[in-house]
């Protein structure tokens, strides 16, 4: 299918390239800011916390933000959070315009920011998939992709332009004015649809649960620990490169805007070639690949001191990162079910943005120490280290439909109405198992706790019959009656072929045994 396809349909056309305008505007408000700083106090400290301050909203508010958007109205979010970012910039605006501006308020009006971008990502990774036709929804993804990494290389060079030739309120003024395209694209949509007939999850059990989700997938934790240890080491260049393009390359705010841009065009030729890259490799190798020359490139970056040697470096850099930041990805939104995608992929970007932020702040205060090039060279053995170490972390290597929900749980057998919030609820599942296939089927049955507890299940445990070795007994326990029926919408493709799996091990033809038991006390 051709990737430019999704354009054809007139809401996601409207919404890529709003939002492409006002990612071209955040971009030169970025290089606005970081420059800034640059002229307020120019300590590599002080320069890397505003690397801190963009990615730490990320880290402090991104599983609040997925759950919000798991269970408000996406549109409606979408725009409260444009109008919060949008105030706030018009504030950074008039301080710096009238001289009032200072380090420390330019980090907090910084991470304020930020925090309306923290709660805008999940719900639009989440609608995404609503704009488009099911069969549109992968060169939708990929062209989303696509406008990211344009505005990566229009905006930093245009800001950099800018910020040299006309200062950083005039940036400023134009990120302010871009917030208009998004926020109206926005307004245009409808009214977003909830995708089950039950109550909706309450805030707080929406955050445990999503929580709860990532501690059980075996799958999502791979994919956290392999983007934990590729950017806790390559938020090393990222926040130093104002320093690196100032001080080590004499290169100006233009020079800077021209470096961030490489990075950016780097990871649109990534974009090109990475079909054709994982036709050939693993989405493993590609990641250890992607990490070592990453690894490679911020050690030649240490030793260069030519704007026109830097410039290839980074265009190299920005094509590794982007092959591995896409597989990350990829691999966290399969292993992700429809129910929990917002609160998975903003525990994804949660850890992306909590190592830059640690990252951001180790660099720093290292680089005030030893210098920027010992710095560089340093994370540059990091991340080549790290990129091989945790390969023992597999990424998730299911169809893109196993997580999809099955459907296949029939209705509780009950025998009259019960209140959505009485429980708690003990399922037991009967098994007759030949003993001498007890101990595989334990091994089977273990990691459908996972799978228990991942979509809900307080309580989770296996036992046997003490005079019936023949006989297993699986029980978990859910909060309520109502928390029980969401774990029959829970079921996915990939449960149902581990449910088959474990009456694989049935003796004879008949079913596992399934009871439902709920709390009989009487509670005053």
């Amino acid at each position: 299918m051709p990737a430019w396809s999704p354009l054809a349909v007139p809401v996601f056309r409207t919404v890529w390239i709003a939002v492409l305008i006002t990612n071209i505007g955040g971009w030169m408000a970025s290089v606005a800011t970081a420059w800034l700083m640059t002229s307020l106090d120019p300590s590599p400290l002080m320069v890397s916390l505003v690397s801190a301050a963009t990615s730490l909203p990320l880290f402090l508010f991104a599983l609040p933000a997925g759950a919000l958007a798991d269970i408000v109205d996406r549109r409606q979010l979408l725009i409260i959070a444009q109008f919060f970012m949008l105030g706030l910039v018009v504030v950074l605006l008039g301080l710096t315009m009238v001289g009032l501006i200072t380090p420390w308020t330019l980090l907090i009006l910084i991470f304020l920011i930020e925090m309306g971008t923290a709660f805008e990502t999940p719900a639009f990774l989440a609608l995404l998939p609503e704009l488009v036709p099911k069969a549109l929804l992968q060169p939708a993804l990929a062209l989303n992709g696509v406008g990211i990494n344009i505005s990566r290389i229009v905006g930093p060079a245009v800001g950099g332009l800018v910020v040299g030739a006309a200062g950083v309120a005039v940036a400023l003024v134009i990120n302010a004015a871009t917030f208009a395209a998004v926020i109206f694209a926005y307004a245009r949509l409808p009214a977003t649809r909830p995708e089950t007939c039950l109550p909706a999850e309450r805030f707080w059990v929406a955050i445990r649960t999503g929580w709860r989700f990532t501690r059980e997938s075996a799958e999502l934790k791979a994919t956290l620990v392999r983007a934990t240890a590729f950017f806790l080491f390559a938020s090393a260049y990222l926040a130093l490169l104002p320093l690196i393009a100032r001080n080590q390359l004499g290169a100006g705010a233009s020079g800077f805007g021209i470096l961030f841009a490489c990075h950016g065009a780097g990871a649109v030729l990534g974009a090109l070639l990475l079909p054709y890259v994982r036709e050939r490799v693993s989405g493993d190798q590609l990641v250890l690949g992607g990490g070592i020359l990453a690894g490679a490139m911020t050690a030649l970056l240490a030793i260069s001191h030519h704007l026109a040697v830097a410039i290839p470096i980074m265009l190299v850099t920005g094509a590794g990162s982007l092959a591995i930041m896409s597989t990350l990805m990829l691999s966290a939104q399969v292993a992700l079910p429809p129910w929990v995608k917002a609160r998975g992929l903003a525990v994804v970007q949660m850890v992306f943005s909590g190592a830059l932020t640690v990252g951001s702040l180790l660099w720093g205060a290292l680089a005030d120490r030893v210098g920027i090039p010992v710095t560089l060279v340093i994370a540059a053995v990091g991340l080549a280290g790290a990129s091989i170490v945790t390969l023992r972390w597999p990424l998730a290597a299911l169809g893109p439909d196993d997580y999809g929900p099955s459907g296949h749980w029939p209705a509780p057998v009950v025998a009259g109405p019960i209140p959505d919030n009485r429980g708690p609820v003990m399922v037991m599942i009967e098994y007759r198992i030949d003993p001498a296939q007890g101990p595989a089927f334990a091994e089977t049955i273990e990691r459908m706790g996972h799978v228990r507890r991942r979509d809900g299940a307080l309580f989770w445990e296996h036992f046997g019959d003490t005079a019936d070795p023949a006989r297993h007994i699986e029980v978990f326990i859910a909060e309520n009656w109502l928390e029980h029926l969401r774990q029959h919408e829970r079921v996915t493709v990939a449960d149902r072929a581990l449910e088959d799996e474990l009456r694989s091990f049935q003796i004879g033809d008949q079913a596992p045994v399934v009871t439902h038991l709920i709390s009989a006390r009487t509670r005053r």
